[in-house]
């Protein structure tokens, strides 16, 4: 069964050919390729291989990659849910991706408001964004709370925590480095 990409080769080439205002006479005498076999190329009635493609493509001034189509992979991001002190993280981002992204749900928390702190530090920029409920987040000595539709960046060099307020748990996007990462999917206690 034939590749689909190599069946749009020969159309590629000659849409490069005529953005180059090139006939297919000139290009046969760049290459040394007969007229005949090019059009047979660009209609697709001539499969096409590298003893071709290779001199067509330097007589059109082109990489390789101009002339293959790139496929792009299924974008869907598969989903990993955890589970750790109460709290929900849904991975949003492949696990290769330089930041990596999750929805957190972190449990109803009425005695969040006075709840005591434990701050981290790490290395890295954490952006987080609530969809529902209110959040809590203590930053250095900075102390705010965020309800839905707001958000917050911060560098996470500066002691912070966060948790639920109120009787409603809190959904939020977090988006930070893999460094990030590590710390906020280690194992804590709810709350924290």
């Amino acid at each position: 069964m034939p590749d689909p990409a190599v069946s749009l080769i020969g159309p590629r080439l000659k849409s490069w050919r005529e953005k180059r205002s090139m006939t297919l006479a000139e290009l046969s005498e760049t290459t040394g390729i007969s007229s005949s076999t090019l059009s047979r190329l660009e209609a697709g009635k001539r499969a096409p291989n590298l003893e071709l493609v290779v001199p067509i493509a330097r007589a059109l001034r082109l990489e390789l990659d101009d002339i293959v189509p790139r496929v792009a992979p299924d974008p869907r991001v598969k989903r990993v849910t955890k589970k750790m002190g109460g709290a929900t993280y849904e991975s949003l981002s492949p696990e290769s991706s330089p930041v990596q992204t999750y929805k957190m749900t972190l449990p109803a928390n009425p005695g969040g408001a006075t709840e005591v702190p434990h701050p981290q530090v790490h290395d890295g920029q954490e952006w987080v964004y609530v969809l529902s409920g209110r959040l809590r987040l203590v930053l250095g000595e900075q102390e705010v709370t965020l309800g839905a539709g707001e958000a917050a960046e911060f560098d996470t060099r500066v002691p912070h925590w966060h948790a639920a307020v109120g009787n409603q748990p809190v959904e939020l996007l977090s988006i930070f480095s893999k460094e990030g990462k590590r710390i906020h999917m280690r194992a804590r206690p709810a709350g924290r």
